[in-house]
């Protein structure tokens, strides 16, 4: 059993802790359970009804009247919204609430209809990723079970994939040559996957080489392929490690390419950046830098 307390209640449903208790006290919407030492917590249950009656009091219905409904009214209610709506922090509780029951369809019908209204990149960017972020604080409160993370992690590659594929097809740029990967000790395979996908949407062509690649292969790979530049990210590996001789290592090898990285580590531990590598804080950051470099090759043609 997983226990939440109530500022957990409040990220994970963006509800004030103040409105929490008040809804609890006056008109006993959820009921907290007690330690054997007397504090308060609550289960994944209340959660779940948190998540429901937040969606429909976003709706309007007023948080009086969903408190005289009987449960499965709530959940008949909040299935009319689930599928069709249109405001992504509706849509974001309702994938939550679709990753707990783990229904793939429901899954899959917010998504598409908003990949649909709005395009891949930007549902990635307003509804796929602050689900991941709340993702990530449910796992460090230890508040969400590794079955809903592999289920939603599956979904959005296999999304990706697809969108990607859509666009693997199209005319690229040969004079801009990617190469990508993910270093040894390296997971985060969702974000190596949208930049292949950004990389590829501006007309790039890309190599991916996939996770858990030695600095080696990177290297086998580079003589091959030739690459302008070269995109990799740090996020777990080197936390108890300095990224510097790692970094030295690439820009002494890789002399004839740019090397771009992001990720957690890169930003915060200090580095002395060669004159061939550069820190791309931000989707939008790597969109200017593809931008400005087009443009500079054009000029110079």
């Amino acid at each position: 059993m997983v226990a939440y307390s109530i500022k957990d209640l409040e990220s994970l449903s963006g509800v004030k802790a103040h409105t929490l208790r008040i809804w609890e006290k006056r008109y006993k919407i959820i009921e907290p359970s007690r330690t054997k030492t007397n504090i308060r917590f609550y289960k994944d249950d209340d959660l779940q009804k948190i998540l429901n009656i937040t969606l429909l009091n976003r709706k309007g219905y007023k948080i009086s009247k969903i408190a005289e409904m009987p449960s499965d009214e709530i959940k008949q209610k909040v299935a009319k919204y689930t599928e069709v709506g249109s405001v992504f922090e509706d849509q974001l509780d309702s994938m939550m609430l679709a990753m707990f029951e783990l229904d793939e369809t429901k899954f899959n019908i917010i998504l598409d209809h908003q990949i649909s209204a709005i395009g891949f990149e930007e549902a990635m960017n307003i509804v796929v990723y602050p689900l991941l972020d709340k993702l990530s604080i449910m796992w460090l409160a230890g508040s969400v079970k590794g079955v809903h993370e592999n289920f939603v992690n599956n979904l959005i590659r296999r999304k990706t994939l697809i969108e990607t594929e859509k666009i693997s097809r199209c005319d690229c740029d040969a004079t801009f040559r990617c190469l990508i990967f993910l270093p040894e000790n390296e997971s985060h395979e969702l974000s190596l996957l949208f930049l292949h996908y950004i990389l590829l949407k501006n007309k790039a062509k890309v190599i991916n080489l996939g996770m858990g690649v030695s600095l080696i292969d990177v290297l086998e790979g580079q003589s091959i392929f030739k690459a302008d530049y070269v995109f990799t990210i740090f996020n777990d590996s080197f936390s108890d490690a300095p990224l510097q001789p790692y970094l030295n290592e690439m820009s002494k090898n890789l002399k004839s390419a740019e090397i771009l990285i992001s990720g957690y580590q890169a930003a915060s531990q200090k580095l002395d950046l060669a004159e061939n590598i550069h820190i791309l804080n931000s989707i939008d950051h790597l969109k200017e830098f593809i931008s400005s470099r087009k443009n500079k090759l054009n000029k110079s043609l």
